[in-house]
């Protein structure tokens, strides 16, 4: 049983789509899914630098339309024995899945995005960091001490705090023992209560969708169950914008489920990252250039 999974924001960098244009299937993808969102996808995944990507405004439909195309290099029409994704992956997931379109996966996230970048930008400026290693009470004491919230939990003993800059700054000068911190390319604290003005936006927006149930297994990145019923994923892609991410539990279904083998769509490396300290002797393919379909294809043909 083979599990596809979507990357979430801070995987993006400048030039990342280029290669991917050489490939015609995925540059004429790339190009459809543009148009759903109110950014060129292309221009900005070949020609912006590291600051533009950054936007949440930019990266998000960025990072689902990068997902989604090559995703269906590999799968094509085929539905993905189980899919999940980490933040605003999940949008890519809830495609993959069949709950929603791809058309509309790209509508709903620049709605998230750029909801997401106005909450950022009417608070106190905030921002997020990766907590590595160190003793887990102590880490979590530590974020408290600091007001801060624990907002991604990943497993493998990597924590992502959010929360004001200053409280993050003063994570990254005094971390906690026997942890490294290290601040996030993001725009604000997302899944925290920073981003509670962005819901309402985009429940608006999704309430215009007509969601499909999933076809196979969807696991929601809010708590790691399967999630079924589409107007559900509607649901939880809506509330996840305020809400903590529980990759951690997303990883331990997968195990439960009897998962073998993981795909990470472009631009992959950090979920087979995790999952390689917390799904021990799975094997894993990140898509992280055209060079690595072959790869994909030939793990997809044993395990699916």
């Amino acid at each position: 049983m083979i599990a596809v999974l979507c990357p979430g924001q801070g995987a993006q960098t400048p030039g990342m789509l280029a290669p991917w244009l050489e490939i015609p299937g995925v540059a004429k993808n790339l190009r459809l899914l543009s148009e759903a969102t109110d950014i060129d996808v292309v221009e900005h995944g070949t020609k912006s630098d590291a600051d533009a990507i950054r936007d949440t405004a930019v990266a998000q439909p960025l990072l689902v339309a990068t997902a989604l195309a090559t995703a269906r290099e590999v799968l094509g029409d085929a539905l993905p024995a189980v899919t999940a994704g980490h933040s605003v992956g999940e949008f890519g997931a809830a495609a993959l899945s069949g709950a929603i379109t791809d058309q509309e996966a790209m509508s709903l996230v620049s709605v998230r995005a750029n909801a997401m970048a106005a909450a950022a930008a009417a608070a106190e400026p905030t921002s997020m960091a990766a907590v590595l290693g160190g003793d887990a009470d102590e880490v979590l004491a530590a974020l408290v001490s600091l007001g801060l919230t624990p907002a991604n939990m990943n497993g493998g003993g990597q924590v992502v705090a959010a929360g004001s800059k200053a409280s993050i700054e003063a994570l990254v000068a005094s971390p906690p023992a026997r942890a490294r911190v290290i601040e996030l390319q993001v725009a604000g604290a997302f899944h925290t209560d920073t981003m509670k003005p962005a819901v309402a936006t985009l429940a608006e927006a999704a309430s215009a969708v007509t969601p499909g149930d999933v076809a196979e297994v969807l696991i929601s990145n809010a708590d790691g169950k399967r999630v079924i019923d589409g107007n559900e994923v509607l649901a939880r892609l809506v509330s996840q914008v305020a809400n903590p991410v529980r990759w951690d539990l997303c990883q331990q279904t997968m195990l439960d489920l009897g998962v073998t083998a993981i795909i990470e769509v472009a631009p992959g490396g950090v979920l087979t990252g995790l999952a390689r300290r917390s799904m021990k002797g799975i094997p894993a393919v990140a898509l992280k250039s055209p060079d690595d379909l072959d790869a994909a294809r030939e793990l997809l043909e044993a395990h699916a």
